[in-house]
């Protein structure tokens, strides 16, 4: 079978990875590369660089990567889709959730491959958790809270940090506990002079009955990706930047504190570091995309979530400008 044919639009920061990853994986040829400001960093090598989306769909291509800025996903999308392309589109969907429904629909209605850049899923600690979640080693989950701070990046223009940032931990935690979200409640503030939000604080509750607390800012100087699932036999926490797994376990020992043996609640138990495999998260979301054009298997973040995640990025600003927390209509 012959390979399958790649365009790439985009070859900004996150351009530059997609096409040295696609170059890596195997049954795809990185075939056109496209961006109306040019190739920053040297990606296209011997290929020409493009300029529109037309151009690319021009040059015959089976799939294709989207890596624009958020405000041209719609554009860039729909005319993939038009064109028959399968197309894997950076997260968020796009930047407001009608335009993403339109991209839902789109792809939908030609029944082509429609997927969501929401690397997190394919961090292996991540898949690793999500997997031991569903073979019940924490038992009844109880709570997911996630911290991603760090400083700002210079790359993002167009979006706040609820859309660019806030939508890994949106739809990661959906993911990890099997449920989509029924309520958000958030704050968030403006510090940096930028027209967008910088931190958020959010907390919501899922349709399953699990309540969720989510940090996130670019107003942080240490770097922090940090998801921790608390359940009724003890606590898993996953560091995504490193991509280690470790949980805390609960306490088995009695206690010989007299106030403390009162206390119905848990204790520390041991904590174990687990020994994972670590593939590159971005180069296992092309592997799962290309599976999915060739009809082997349906793991890719599919569009029709990508938009859930965004409506439950646009709860969060309602919430933040109405002081009021806002249910989410499935």
């Amino acid at each position: 079978m012959a390979n399958l044919r790649v365009g790439l639009i985009g070859l900004g920061m996150m351009g530059r990875h997609h096409a040295r990853v696609i170059r890596e994986v195997e049954g795809v040829d990185l075939v056109a590369v496209a961006d109306a400001f040019g190739d920053p960093h040297g990606v296209a090598k011997e290929l020409p660089v493009l300029h529109s989306v037309e151009e690319l769909i021009a040059a015959g291509i089976d799939m294709a990567v989207a890596a624009v800025p958020t405000g041209m996903h719609e554009e860039v999308g729909l005319a993939l889709a038009e064109a028959g392309v399968h197309t894997l589109v950076e997260k968020p969907i796009a930047a407001s959730a009608p335009a993403g429904q339109r991209l839902v629909e789109a792809f939908a209605a030609r029944g082509l491959v429609g997927a969501v850049g929401h690397i997190e899923r394919f961090n292996p600690a991540l898949q690793s958790l999500r997997q031991r979640i569903a073979d019940g080693e924490l038992g009844e989950v109880y709570q997911i809270a996630t911290r991603r701070q760090g400083p700002f990046p210079s790359r993002i223009a167009d979006v706040g940090v609820v859309k660019d940032l806030g939508t890994h931990d949106i739809d990661l935690t959906a993911w990890l506990a099997q449920s989509r979200f029924e309520s958000i409640f958030a704050q968030t503030t403006t510090r940096s002079g930028r027209p967008h939000e910088d931190m958020v604080a959010a907390t919501g509750k899922l349709e399953n009955g699990v309540i969720t607390n989510h940090l996130v800012n670019w107003l942080s100087p240490m770097k922090e990706r940090l998801t921790i699932v608390t359940g009724e036999k003890g606590a898993f926490v996953a560091d995504t930047v490193t991509a280690d797994l470790t949980f805390y376990e609960n306490g088995t020992v009695a206690t010989q504190w007299d106030s403390m043996a009162a206390f119905r609640g848990v204790s520390e138990g041991n904590v174990t570091r687990l020994a994972i495999a670590k593939p590159e998260p971005l180069r296992t979301e092309h592997e799962a995309f290309r599976d999915a054009v060739l009809g082997l298997r349906n793991d890719v973040v599919t569009m029709a979530e990508g938009q859930d995640t965004l409506v439950v990025a646009e709860a969060v600003l309602e919430s933040s400008r109405t002081g009021q927390p806002v249910r989410i209509l499935s």
